[in-house]
């Protein structure tokens, strides 16, 4: 039994320690003959003390047998000293071959996965790295460009008092990243004046009447007429006056990405093209007439620089990002960042915050934002304005902005009452008054092309608005009254439908774009409408009347992927779409698949399988990949459920390229200098099918199988009303 240093040190004067004997093995020399002069008691009471220190031979590659037996250190050559002083034969064994067990089949496989996922994992790091690397260079320039502005670099100099020797350089901190709020004095730019006029019996240095209600509101503007007062020169006392009308737009603060270098020309040009060929009939917000590549430049850099991203990621398809859509990207954002502080003075900022949360995974928070911006500027009395005919004339300049106001208010009321039921938040504005003259943009001599759309999607998500409000409480009660209410629901809708197609089929034919994609968004509508309805309802338990509800739900999803799958221009539009329309393609493929795993014996699975292959096939191409994982995953759980092999899905085309303006050569293409491309699945180990239409889900490592279960656990929270969220 061994002891530790600790024990043996502590009691040193009980337990003597062990020592090997050396004493048989010293050399005989010189020094050794002196030492032993001493008499034989000396040398007994004291063996160590008066002997020099042995020679204790050094370790050798082997020991001998005799060696290894008594636990003797041997030098390894035959025959060894100790062996040659004690007379022992000095015998060096052969060392016995070691059996090597061979490795089983189940563990060469398995370290094949971990040296696959190793290597994913070290290509993952190195993007993160380069990524890093990019972060931090655009933070170095924009130090380097915002030190040279007086007002930020003083906060920088003044933000630690250890900044002031050069011993302590290396104590400051890089400046946090965005831009500074633009030098705006008050947020009073809106298209109605934020400061309500005085009326005639009152004088201007009271509290009007009007603003008794909003005391912040009065205050803020009798606090900014004070302030102009004060600073005016004059001998007179300053006079408190109320302003009347909204000052003049000051000029754009930050610079798009053309004039700091960052994008060429030619290349904003045919990405500005690439959005306006689809983009703008997902988020009917702009007039492509009045909104042209110059008109944008010049007005918003904010709006600008946003178009430029979302026009370069649909470029890239489901390839690599390019650098540009990084740099337009990081420019749009910053200025969004320092409209969170600063006064907001025009009402394209809430355009470039719209398009920024549209095509966003997380378009919630920015949507938000720009509601309340689009507050601040008083959008959301565009309307009742154009509407006033009993107020003077108004200039053409005028008219425009009011008809570009509501149109932003029109598609921003939309959006955020989307975000709000697809994702089960409350609704934050509830203010119907605001859109009740919305079809006057439909016979305004400065109505756009895509205004019948906007018009449908307002009113389309008014109806769901009220929907919600009505089922939402019975948390999944189905009654006569509730199954009333959603035949009432059902026939509004389909009147919805009628009455909009009819403003479609003015100017389109039956093909169209447009037409397909309201036809689709009934369908869906009409899926969400028993979703709701069945909020929390067990489904293996259902009684009859909800059972039936089911099934109306699965023929809504059904047709609705049936339209976009049959459809070629709505799948040629889908690499254009925002966000919430591929969420909700993808939902209705898994209410499908839910449908099909609860009663695989009264539905069609071929069709259904069918429809949701070609549905994952086409998210792949539109990098919407982790919604085609999840249906895979899903689909190849089905197929395991109802023992089915995996079939070849119809043939689908594939998606054209961006359209491209005449004269102009193919996309461009920045080709920096980059490390290796990244490993496919086949170098990884992963036998992926060469047909994308063929899968099997045994090809797929476990860990990703288990991160694609709770994306669709995620996903299904986010978006279905059967959990405890609800849309």
């Amino acid at each position: 039994m061994s002891l530790s240093p600790t024990a043996t040190t502590s009691n040193n004067s009980d337990v003597p320690s062990k020592r090997r004997r050396t004493d048989s093995i010293v050399p005989i020399n010189s020094n050794s003959q002196q030492g032993m002069t001493q008499s034989p008691a000396e040398g007994s009471a004291h063996p160590l003390s008066s002997q020099p220190p042995a020679h204790i031979p050094k370790r050798g590659a082997r020991a001998c047998t005799a060696c290894r037996k008594g636990k003797n250190r041997c030098e390894g050559e035959a025959p060894c000293r100790r062996c040659q002083l004690s007379g022992t034969p000095c015998v060096f064994e052969k060392p016995e071959k070691k059996i090597v067990q061979p490795v089983s089949g189940a563990s060469v496989e398995r370290l094949s996965r971990l040296e696959g996922q190793y290597l994913v994992m070290q290509s993952q790091m190195i993007g993160m790295q380069s990524s890093l690397d990019r972060i931090l260079s655009v933070i170095q320039s924009q130090s380097q460009s915002n030190n040279q502005q007086p007002g930020y670099s003083a906060n920088v100099k003044q933000g630690s008092g250890h900044d002031a020797g050069p011993s302590h350089t290396r104590n400051r901190f890089p400046p946090l990243p965005g831009f500074a709020p633009p030098p705006h004095k008050y947020a009073t730019y809106g298209i109605v004046p934020s400061t309500a006029a005085s009326s005639e019996d009152e004088s201007e240095d009271t509290l009007p009447r009007a603003t008794l209600n909003a005391p912040i509101e009065a205050l803020q503007g009798l606090a900014n007429a004070a302030a102009e007062a004060a600073a005016a020169p004059s001998t007179a006392p300053p006079i408190v006056k109320r302003r009347q009308r909204p000052e003049p737009i000051p000029r754009n603060a930050f610079p798009h990405v053309i004039e700091k270098g960052l994008v060429l020309e030619a290349e904003a040009r045919e990405l500005h093209h690439i959005f306006f060929a689809g983009c703008h009939l997902f988020i009917p917000l702009f007039d492509p007439n009045y909104d042209t590549f110059e008109s944008l430049m010049e007005r918003t850099p904010w709006t600008f620089d946003a178009i430029l991203a979302i026009a370069s990621k649909i470029r890239s398809g489901n390839a690599p990002l390019s650098p540009t859509f990084y740099k337009c990207l990081e420019e749009a954002q910053g200025i969004a960042r320092s409209s969170l502080f600063g006064p907001v003075v025009r009402k394209e900022a809430v355009m470039g915050m719209l398009l920024l949360a549209a095509w966003s995974t997380n378009g919630w928070l920015p949507s938000g934002h720009a509601m309340r911006m689009a507050l601040d500027l008083g959008l959301h009395r565009a309307l009742e304005k154009l509407a006033d005919e009993s107020g003077k004339l108004r200039s053409e300049e005028e008219e425009r902005d009011l008809v570009v106001s509501a149109r932003i208010w029109l598609c921003l009321y939309w959006f955020d009452h989307q975000m709000s039921l697809g994702t089960g938040r409350p609704i934050v504005l509830r203010d119907e008054c605001s859109i009740k003259h919305c079809r006057l943009l439909l016979t305004h001599p400065m109505a756009s092309s895509t205004d019948v759309r906007l018009i449908s999607l307002v009113e389309l998500i008014a109806q769901k608005t009220q929907i919600y409000e009505t089922l939402a409480p019975l948390n999944g009660e189905v009654n006569h009254n509730t199954l009333a209410f959603i035949r009432r629901a059902n026939v509004a809708l389909d009147k919805w439908w009628a009455d909009c197609d009819e403003l479609h089929r003015q100017t389109m034919d039956e093909e169209s774009l447009l037409r397909k994609i309201l036809a689709g968004e009934l369908h869906y509508a009409k899926l969400w409408l028993v979703c709701v309805a069945l909020r929390g309802v067990s489904w293996d338990k259902m009684p009859f009347e909800q059972r039936e509800l089911a099934f109306q739900a699965k023929d809504a999803a059904f047709n609705c992927l049936s339209i976009f799958l049959n459809s070629t221009p709505y799948r040629a539009a889908l690499r254009y779409a925002v966000h919430d329309s591929l969420v909700t393609l993808a939902f209705s493929g898994l209410f499908l698949l839910k449908m099909a795993n609860l009663f695989p014996t009264e539905l069609d699975l071929a069709a259904i399988m069918s429809q949701v292959e070609q549905l994952a096939q086409l998210l792949s191409d539109v990098a919407a990949e982790r919604y085609a994982l999840t249906l895979r995953i899903m689909l190849a759980n089905l197929r395991r459920k109802v023992g089915m092999l995996p079939g070849i899905a119809a043939p689908i085309q594939n998606l054209p390229p961006p359209l491209l303006p005449e004269g102009m050569v193919g996309p461009y293409v920045d080709t920096p200098a980059m490390g290796p491309p990244p490993l496919t699945m086949e170098e990884l180990g992963f036998s992926w099918p060469g047909d994308r239409s063929i899968f099997n889900p045994s090809t797929i490592p476990v860990w990703i199988q288990e991160q694609v279960c709770y994306l669709y656990l995620a996903l299904l929270e986010l978006t279905s009303p059967f959990g405890h969220s609800t849309f």
